[in-house]
């Protein structure tokens, strides 16, 4: 065979594989495949083998996969003029592959920029300490208007989440005193509560006791009972014994005066 043949086959060939490898693309499971023929969309091609004109065609692939992008911190100044500094992270994902290639230039940059300026925008409208207890709603409201916004490029945003919330140090003292003054408050008030129940109860036990004597009585050996079990050797007489001995003693003083005036009046008898 001639050599000038075989260099001209050996030129086909590798012209046809060249030609090939431009005309076959792999579109994954996970991706659309965006047709241009000429510069203009002409439809959209599922996951699998694909085959296009060399040259006249161009397949971009776009990722449907949900994507995790982080909100940089923010210095943002909240509604009572408290300076903080807050962090996020949104998830969103393609649904329409024609608008997110052809309705804007870099969907991912465009959703960054966006994201923080709606976080901004939006933890501003809101005092300390609702954006600190009220986190919820508000992740509810950024991700409410980054889809009004992102709908055009054909992104839909599925979640957004504030990740960190950082406060000044003089906010955080101010903080920790007013957290420390509310638990010293509590404890005061179940304080007070608890007195007030004691009292009560006493009170209901001193009627009962004032109602049925003995009771005190035996309260009062109860006492004895359980200072007995300590074996010590301090002796305790009960309040009420000790009145009693008290007033037992003065009868019998008042008994041994009236028999000695007694004694004094009887008159003696002469012899």
């Amino acid at each position: 065979m001639d050599p000038t043949t075989i260099v001209v086959i050996v030129v086909i060939v590798v012209l046809l594989l060249i030609a090939a490898k431009m005309a076959i693309r792999i579109v994954r499971q996970y991706e659309k495949g965006v047709l241009f023929r000429l510069g203009r969309v002409i439809g959209v091609r599922d996951p699998g083998l694909r085959l296009i004109i060399p040259v006249i065609d161009r397949l971009q692939m776009v990722s449907l996969r949900i994507v995790t992008m982080p909100i940089q911190s923010q210095g943002i100044i909240t509604q009572d003029n408290v300076s903080v500094d807050v962090s996020a992270v949104a998830y969103y994902r393609v649904v329409d592959p024609v608008k997110s290639v052809v309705a804007i230039e870099n969907v991912v940059a465009a959703i960054d920029q966006i994201a923080q300026t709606t976080l901004r925008k939006v933890v501003g409208q809101h005092t300390l300490d609702q954006t600190l207890s009220e986190t919820e709603r508000i992740n509810v409201n950024i991700r409410e208007i980054l889809d009004v916004l992102t709908v055009e490029w054909g992104v839909e945003v599925t979640l957004v989440e504030l990740k960190d919330i950082q406060l000044p140090e003089s906010m955080k003292r101010a903080m920790a005193r007013q957290a420390e003054a509310e638990r010293e408050k509590r404890a005061k008030i179940i304080s007070a509560e608890g007195e007030a129940v004691a009292a009560a109860a006493l009170g209901d036990a001193s009627d009962t006791m004032m109602a049925h004597p003995l009771a005190l009585q035996l309260r009062n050996l109860q006492s004895l009972v359980e200072l007995g079990v300590d074996k010590n050797t301090t002796v305790v007489f009960p309040a009420p014994l000790m009145s009693t001995i008290g007033e037992l003693s003065a009868f019998l003083a008042r008994e041994n005066l009236a028999a000695a005036s007694s004694s004094d009046k009887t008159p003696i008898k002469a012899a």
